[in-house]
This record gives C-alpha cells, sequence and structure tokens, in this order.
C-alpha cells in the first residue's frame, strides 16, 4: 500500500458518469491486472493469461510480437508449448472483450483501448501532467489535488499476482514512479505549510524505503518547519550511519547542505514575495480635490485595487475605455474620504480634463440635493450660469453632454445613498467616478463595490507613529500597540489619539494608553477640536429607525467576537425579523457581517452602541432582561445537544430552568457544527453572566457545553470562564453553584495535563457538592478524582473513587454516568493487573451504552476495552475497538481524542513488533494533540521513541526521549524515570 491518503470509494478508470455510457471497457494495471464493462468486473482468467494482457496493455496499443509475449511471460526457459499456450490466453482473452479490442497483427497481438482513461495508468499519467503544469504556473492547491488523485489510482501492488520476468520489471518500475509521485505530493504540502501533516506519513516511508534519501530530506524540512531541530537532525545521523552500514556510501550532497542549514536555523528555508509599480503626476484642472493628508499610511492592496478600475476608465484596460465607477463603504472614522482622495490624487493624469469633488453631507441631517450639486459641477465645467437648466433631469442631461468626450474624475463622498448618487454619475466612457458612503451601494448599477476594514495593526502602528514622532513611540512600543489596540485600528480614532498626545509633550504613550484602556470613558477620550470619534457614530445612529436603534443598542451589550441569529433571542423577535434588522445594520456599515449568519461590531462601535442603550433604552430593565434571554437561549440550546450527544445522561434534567426555548437540531452534525462556530460567544456569554443573578444558569451553560473543553477547540476561554465562575459562586457563598463550577474547572484541567491543579479542584467540587445535597456534582467530581488517581499512579484509591461515582450514579437513575465510570474503573483495574476483570467491565459499560442508543461516549468504551484488549494480548481485537473508537471521536469533532486514540493505536501495534505502524500513529498523535496536554505528548514522544529505535533510527529516537523527559520534568511527572532508563542504555553505547 502507498503511503498517501486513500478516497473512499475509487471508481476504477473509465467508470462513466453517465449511464449512457455504461456498456463501456476499461482496464486496470496498479494493482491485481483487472478488466471491467461498464462496472461490472470480467473474469480475466489464469495468472499467465492475466499476464498476457498486462504486457499488452503496458504497450500503448503497439503490437508486440510472439517471440516478445512468451519472453515476457516466461522468460529465458518458455515451455515447449509456449507459442500453442500463448494461442489459447489470446483467444480466451478475445472472447471476454469487446470485438476489435484485442487484434491480431503481424503474427502479433495488440489491444486497441476503447477510449481515452480506459486504462488506469494512463489516467495516472494524464493527472501527473496536469498536475506539473499547475506546479508550474504556480497552482500549488491544484496540483496537489490532482497528485492524490494520480495516487489514489494504485489499489495496492502493482500487477498483483502476475508472473514473468516482464510484470517484474515493470513492477519495479511503477513503484519507483509512485514513489516519485508521492514525494512531489510531499514536497507541495511542505511549500503549503502542512508541516506537522506530513511528519506522520514521511515517518512512516521513510521507516518503508529506509535508503530513498529525498523522503529522508523532505522528514528533515517537515520536522525542522514544525519546531523540532533536534529530531530533525537525529533523521541525518541515522541515515548517515544506515547509508554507511548498508552501501558504505555518505549521503548525498543535498542532504548533507540541508543538515547544516538546519544546523545553523537558516532563515533561508522560509518564504518571501514582492510587487508594485505606478505612473507619473501632473497638474489639470478643474481640480476640485481636497488635499491629500500628508501622512496617509497603509492601503496598500485597496489603493492598488482602486487605481486598477480607475485606469479602466482610460483605455488601459482589457475591456477599453468604459466609464468607471468604485463605492467605498464602512463605518464613520475608517478613513473612506481619506482614501478617495489619496487614489484621486495618485490617478489625476489619467483624467487630464479635470476633477469634481462633493461632499454630499449623507451623514448628517440635511443630505445635500442632486440638483444643486450638478449645478455647481455644471458652473466648474464651464457652463455659464444662465445655461445652466432647473430641473433635476434637464441638469443630469447637460452634466452628462458636457463630459462627453472628456476624461473626468468624479469624487462623490459621502453619499446617502445610490438614488442620491445616480443623477451625478458621468455618462460616458473615459470618465470616472469614486464614491464614499456608510452604506453599501448594492444597488448602484455596474459598480465596483469596496467593503473598507480597520487597519492593520501595522499600519495602525505606523499611522500613530508618523503623528507623534518616531523617538516618542520606538521606546514605548507594547504602549502604542495597546493604544491602537484600544483604538480598534480605527484610523479617526488613532489620528485623535495621536493628534493629544503631540499635543501634549509631557505625556508618555503609557499615559494616554491608561487613558484609554478604561472602556467606559474611552470614547470621551477620542476627541480632539472638532474631531470625535462618538460624534461620527452620532450621525449613522441618528438615521436609524426606532426598530434598527433598538437592535443597534440591545445588541452591542452582548460581549463575544461576534452573534449569530441568537440575536432573535436577545431582541425577543422571531428569527426572520431578526435577520431583516441585523442585514439593513449591515448596509448602514453600524454592523459587519463576519461571515453568512454571523455580525459583529466594532470595538468602539459596540462601546457607542452600549452608551447608547444606557442612554435610551427604557425601561432599564430591558437591557438585563436582554442578555437574561441570550444565556437562557445558549442554555436551552446547550442541554439539548448534550441530551442528544449521550443518550440516558440525566444531567440535562438536574440543570436550571429557562423561560426561553433554543434551538433543536435533527441530526448530531448539524448540532456539533452549532456548538463549535457558537462556542466563542457561548463562552463569552458564561463570563458576563457571573457576577450577575444569571450566575447559576451561567455555570450549568458551562458544564452543558463541556464538548467545547473536551474537544481543545476553545479549551483556553473555557479554562479562564469557568475560573471566573468559581471566583464568583465562592465569593457568594453558593455551594451548590461552586461546586459544578469547579467540577467544569476539573475537567478542563484534566484536558491539558495539569493534573496537581485538577486534584485541588476536584477535591473541592466535592466537598461543595456533598454540602449542597448535588448528587449530579458529587458523582461527577468522584470520577475525575479518580482519574487524578490514576495519573499518579495510586490505583487502589482510583477504584475507590470510581466505586463511589457509579453508586451515585445509580442512586440518581443516571445509567449514561454509570456507564461511562465503569470504563474508568476498567483502567483501575487494568493497572492493577487484573485483565480479564478490565475486559469484563468494559464490555458490561458498552453494552449499557449500546442499550441506551448510539452515543459518543461508546468511543470511550471502545477506547478502554482497547486497552485492556492490548494487555490482555489481543491486538488484532484491540485495534478494533481502538478503530472504532477513532471513527466516533472524528465523528463528534473530539480533536483531542481522536489524537489520544492514535496514541493507544500506536501502543498495540509496537506491542505487536510493527514498529513502523506505530511510528506512523504516534506521528498522527502528536500532529493532533491529546487529552492531558504537555504530559501526555512526553507519553507519545516516549513511545515514537521506542518505535524508531526498533526500526535503528537510535539518534532520533533519543532526541524524541530527551524531549519527553523535559516535559515530564517540567510537570513533575513520575514518568520522567522511566525515560532515564531509556536513555542509559543510550548514553553508555
Amino acid at each position: 500500500m502507498d503511503g498517501g491518503p486513500r478516497v473512499p470509494e475509487q471508481r476504477h478508470p473509465g467508470t462513466p458518469a453517465n449511464p449512457a455510457e455504461s456498456a463501456a471497457l476499461s482496464f486496470g494495471v496498479l494493482g491485481p491486472v483487472r478488466a471491467w464493462r461498464g462496472g461490472e468486473p470480467l473474469a480475466t482468467g489464469s495468472p499467465q493469461q492475466r499476464a498476457l494482457l498486462a504486457a499488452l496493455l503496458l504497450r500503448d496499443g503497439r503490437t508486440a510480437t510472439a517471440p516478445e509475449l512468451i519472453d515476457a511471460l516466461w522468460g529465458e526457459q518458455p515451455p515447449s508449448q509456449a507459442l500453442a499456450a500463448l494461442r489459447t490466453y489470446a483467444s480466451r482473452l478475445r472472447k471476454i472483450l469487446d470485438p476489435g479490442v484485442l487484434v491480431s497483427e503481424s503474427g502479433g497481438y495488440a489491444v486497441r483501448l476503447p477510449g481515452d482513461g480506459a486504462l488506469d495508468l494512463d489516467a495516472a499519467q494524464d493527472l501527473a501532467a496536469r498536475a506539473e503544469k499547475a506546479r508550474n504556473s504556480g497552482d500549488l492547491c491544484h496540483a496537489r489535488d490532482l497528485l492524490r488523485r494520480a495516487l489514489a489510482l494504485w489499489d495496492g501492488e502493482v500487477l498483483a499476482g502476475v508472473p514473468g520476468p516482464y510484470a517484474q520489471a515493470q513492477r519495479a518500475r511503477l513503484e519507483e514512479w509512485r514513489l516519485q509521485l508521492l514525494e512531489n505530493r510531499l514536497d507541495m504540502d511542505l511549500e503549503q505549510g502542512c508541516h506537522a501533516e506530513a511528519v506522520s506519513e514521511l515517518t512512516a516511508l521513510t521507516a518503508a524505503h529506509p535508503l530513498r534519501e529525498r523522503l529522508r530530506e523532505l522528514l528533515m524540512l517537515a520536522l525542522y518547519r514544525s519546531g523540532r531541530q533536534a529530531e530533525a537532525l537525529a533523521v541525518y545521523a541515522d541515515t548517515r550511519r544506515l547509508l554507511a552500514d548498508e552501501l558504505g556510501v555518505d549521503p548525498r550532497p543535498g542532504l548533507q547542505e540541508l543538515q547544516q542549514r538546519v544546523l545553523r536555523a537558516d532563515p533561508t528555508l522560509a518564504e518571501t514575495s514582492a510587487p508594485a509599480a505606478e505612473t507619473a503626476v501632473t497638474t489639470v484642472r478643474p481640480a476640485q480635490l481636497p488635499a491629500t493628508v500628508p501622512d496617509f499610511t497603509g492601503r496598500a492592496a485597496f489603493v492598488r485595487e482602486l487605481r486598477d478600475v480607475l485606469s479602466s476608465a482610460s483605455g488601459d484596460g482589457p475591456a477599453g475605455r468604459v466609464m468607471a465607477v468604485s463605492a467605498l463603504a464602512g463605518i464613520g472614522g475608517v478613513g473612506k474620504t481619506t482614501l478617495a482622495v489619496h487614489v484621486a490624487h495618485l490617478a489625476r493624469a489619467a483624467f487630464p480634463d479635470g476633477q469634481l469633488y462633493v461632499d454630499l453631507q449623507g451623514a448628517g441631517a440635511r443630505a445635500a440635493e442632486p440638483e444643486t450639486v450638478l449645478g455647481s459641477f455644471l458652473r466648474a465645467l464651464g457652463t455659464a450660469d444662465s445655461a445652466v437648466p432647473d430641473s433635476l433631469e434637464e441638469r443630469a442631461a447637460l452634466y452628462r453632454s458636457v463630459l462627453d468626450g472628456r476624461r473626468v474624475l468624479v469624487v462623490l463622498d459621502n453619499a446617502r445613498d445610490a438614488a442620491q448618487v445616480r443623477p451625478l454619475l458621468p455618462g460616458t466612457e473615459g470618465c470616472a467616478a469614486l464614491v464614499t458612503s456608510r452604506v453599501r451601494m448594492v444597488d448602484l448599477a455596474g459598480a465596483h463595490l469596496v467593503d473598507l476594514d480597520v487597519m492593520s495593526p501595522e499600519e495602525a502602528l505606523a499611522l500613530f507613529t508618523r503623528i507623534v514622532g518616531e523617538e516618542r513611540v520606538a521606546s514605548e512600543r507594547e504602549a502604542a500597540l495597546d493604544v491602537v489596540g484600544a483604538c480598534g485600528f480605527l484610523p479617526l480614532a488613532i489620528r485623535i489619539a495621536a493628534s493629544r498626545l503631540a499635543a501634549r509633550r509631557t505625556w508618555t504613550v503609557s499615559v494616554l494608553a491608561a487613558k484609554l484602556a478604561d472602556e467606559r470613558r474611552r470614547l470621551d477620550e477620542l476627541q480632539a477640536g472638532d474631531l470625535a470619534v462618538k460624534a461620527t457614530f452620532e450621525l449613522g445612529y441618528g438615521q436609524l429607525e426606532p426598530a434598527q436603534a433598538r437592535a443597534f443598542r440591545l445588541l452591542g451589550l452582548a460581549d463575544g467576537p461576534d452573534i449569530s441569529l441568537a440575536a432573535a433571542a436577545v431582541l425577543d423577535l422571531p428569527v426572520e425579523d431578526t435577520e431583516d434588522l441585523l442585514e439593513s445594520l449591515v448596509d448602514t456599515s453600524l454592523l459587519e457581517s463576519a461571515a453568512p449568519g454571523r455580525y459583529r461590531f466594532h470595538d468602539l462601535v459596540r462601546l457607542y452602541a452600549r452608551a447608547c442603550a444606557e442612554r435610551d433604552e427604557h425601561p432599564p430593565s430591558e437591557r438585563g432582561a436582554a442578555l437574561s434571554r441570550l444565556l437562557d437561549f445558549y442554555l436551552a440550546t446547550a442541554a439539548g445537544i448534550y441530551a442528544m450527544e449521550r443518550p440516558g445522561d440525566r444531567l440535562v434534567d438536574h440543570l436550571e430552568p429557562t423561560k426561553h426555548q433554543g434551538l433543536r437540531f435533527a441530526e448530531g452534525a448539524t448540532a456539533l457544527d452549532w456548538l463549535y462556530t457558537e462556542g466563542a460567544s457561548l463562552l463569552a456569554c458564561v463570563r458576563q453572566s457571573v457576577h450577575t443573578d444569571r450566575l447559576r444558569r451561567a455555570v450549568d451553560l458551562l458544564w452543558a457545553a463541556k464538548d467545547l473543553a473536551e474537544s481543545g477547540a476553545n479549551s483556553r476561554q473555557y479554562e479562564a470562564t469557568a475560573g471566573a465562575a468559581c471566583e464568583a459562586a465562592r465569593a457568594r457563598g453558593d455551594h451548590r453553584t461552586e461546586g459544578r463550577a469547579r467540577a467544569t474547572l476539573t475537567n478542563v484541567l484534566l484536558v491539558s495535563g495539569r493534573i496537581r491543579q485538577a486534584e485541588e479542584e476536584a477535591r473541592i467540587a466535592m466537598e461543595r457538592a456533598a454540602s449542597a445535597q448535588d448528587l449530579a456534582a458529587g458523582s461527577w467530581a468522584a470520577n475525575d478524582r479518580g482519574l487524578i488517581a490514576l495519573h499518579q499512579r495510586r490505583y487502589a484509591d482510583g477504584k475507590v473513587f470510581f466505586d463511589q461515582a457509579i453508586r451515585g450514579f445509580s442512586e440518581a437513575g443516571n445509567r449514561a454516568g454509570e456507564a461511562t465510570t465503569s470504563f474508568n474503573l476498567s483502567r483501575a483495574h487494568l493497572a492493577m493487573g487484573n485483565i480479564g476483570k478490565a475486559v469484563d467491565i468494559a464490555r458490561d459499560g458498552l453494552a449499557l451504552l449500546a442499550e441506551l442508543g448510539r452515543t459518543m461516549r461508546l468511543a470511550n468504551g471502545h477506547y478502554a476495552l482497547g486497552m485492556a484488549l492490548t494487555q490482555a494480548g489481543r491486538h488484532a481485537e484491540a485495534l478494533g475497538q481502538f478503530n472504532d473508537a477513532l471513527t466516533v471521536f472524528v465523528g463528534h469533532r473530539q480533536r483531542l481524542w481522536e489524537g489520544t486514540t492514535h496514541f493507544r493505536i500506536a501502543e498495540t501495534h509496537l506491542a505487536a513488533h510493527r514498529a513502523a505502524q506505530a511510528a506512523q500513529h504516534a506521528e498522527q498523535a502528536l500532529a493532533v494533540g491529546c487529552i492531558g496536554g504537555e504530559r501526555m505528548r512526553g507519553n507519545v514522544l516516549t513511545l515514537l521513541g521506542r518505535a524508531l529505535s526498533t526500526l535503528g533510527q537510535v539518534d532520533r529516537a533519543r532526541a524524541c526521549w530527551l524531549e519527553a523527559l523535559k516535559l515530564y520534568e517540567e510537570n513533575d511527572a513520575p514518568e520522567a524515570d522511566d525515560v532515564r532508563a531509556l536513555l542509559t542504555p543510550v548514553d553508555a553505547a
């Protein structure tokens, strides 16, 4: 088998996508020699008969003489009746195949394939050629996909079971070609940054092909780029020793050079890029453009994009001369006017007949009337006052006539909407218009729409530095980053903050950062002279309809990076009405659409929305009610997902009741999509609620959403939130809530491998649960204390805790909890040497969960049973259990459990003396990550080192053990002694 990825269902070459072509013949040689007619396999006869078919298929339609075919089938010692046998085989094949496919010519035979792609080898060659072309053109993603498809056509050993010297030679040739394709694909994987993923595959391939230096070179590069420099150098040492022992040669120069580059951490092992160029500028009239700011900074990509659009009006573009319109949209203060004016100045040379400019006052209470603007434009273009007509339609027609044949750029700044803009657009080729507005002008036909976002952190810091001065910023770079971060990277806010600092020589950057750190005062601090961020936002807010304004205020109350249509709960409105409101706010640029169905505020806009809520929302209690509805929505939805994932688990019966309904899902995959997409916002809702009367519901939401911690998707945010909940509950003296909060914190600490902290939290959780007579929390805390005891090798104590947890679950009628804890009890018995009992307990737990219904926790049962079967020496059965567990964990997005299961599979392979497979799965565990954090990473590295040592790669094995030892010592883990014992023989040698 090749080391590349396999597709789930492999169509044989020539399989028709159209049923009308269903009778087509197709053939395969990249595996057993096979033939199909319309998807149905054909009997290709004896091994010698298949050898004849293969010899003909591999000649690209050329005729092979009888002596050539006899030599191909039997070599130098053919049987006495070889010619007669050859004719018999040909006759039989002709009966199987379509007429005209196998033909007799000049005393020999040939196969005429029925069409392109009828032979899998031809299909693979075509895909490989297309991949090379795509790579040469720079399309690496497409090239990788094409090579994956080519490699997927291999189906085991080439010409499997086919005898004869010709088949043997072709087998070697095609295997070499496969390896070359695989190396090319892996090379592109590394170019695309897939270093960690490639290590696992390369480890397996180097074990299978130890003398193939290109694979070793790729493995070194993958390890180095994954931050594993010592292992990369160890691979070279292993390779040099192997080549010397086996072939008496040194590594090839390319491999030696790579080792030197790795040794000196050569920066050229990374990647770079470049571009740009522009044209000259001259002064022309009418020249109404405002002055461009002298400290214009960044926005290079937008500048290029807009200049390219404007250049199309001059006839330089592929479409010839056109009338070009670009419409910039964004929130107030994002720099729309500054960018438009800057680009207009750069493009003046392309518009020698003049540049017109007007501020349309679209954000104010009284926007400019189009007929007034047209009158002004006509006069600027040389039209006498007496010749300017009265009506809007006549002025617009005359304006277009005056511009006909001219090349004029029109800048329409601060537009209200498309209706205001349309009469002001030039109507002829050669002219162009730049429009800025807070509203996205999706209804402005033919316009090139540009959504202007805030600056990047680098651009923001550069703008701040240009205004304040390099000397003041250089010594306080971190404080300067804090300032531009507090400004939300909004250009207007940065300019105001920088101008205030520049005017106050006694202030340091740190003083300004401290003033902006207070969110409640931040908008008040961001004003200087006639510039104020709050005033800019006020203009937009003042134009909202009442329903829009209410939505703007209430949505600003919710923390979190963004919000979905969970906003319907905040607003207490139907989902359809909510979506319409949110989309209308996006059109005003007061809200951003982060992705389909997801919305977010700019940080400063959110602060302004909250200030509006405090000022305008009546009654004031509606603010708390809105957040309470959001919490209810999240809790009800998360509880439903928990129950769907864990049939029979009674936890949901012990959660706080909710008044607002949540979502219901028909499929588990859809439910998990929602949970992981919503994770950051859900946890933000919990954090926002822990210091309110919503604390109990907030902690229950944390518990119901525990998959966010176990999957590793949101572990850090989950831990911080759980810690805040613990402190809030402790301060309030609420033992029930504190016990549950500490149980959730214990869980995430176990996931990250911090056993000592987890032990303390679990102990307090158990005490608080007992005090509050909270059987659910107490049972889970006992289970966690048992797991902690296992980590600390206190197996008898672990058994006691697991037994206690099972009794608690039994009393509460939580059969799923009983089953889950029984899997951990099985591990305790296994550690104490009771292998048979461990197997029996795991099987009983699996039977109980199967009775309750298919559930994610079945995977934990398969996992526990796999461990027990491995210890029992029943390796094939153990691998079956682990593969079942892996399927469930992958399906339920439990990434860390997925990695941990790969580790157990690696253990089983090593126990079965299959070191290469063990190393491959250990590498997959390292790439994915494991439950148990750095300590478990040490376990994986220890096992990987043992596998590599068995494969003779002792230098790389030692590098793995040294890294594992460092991790164990940092975590005060007892496994450190085991690794020292492994290193001692290596050091002695």
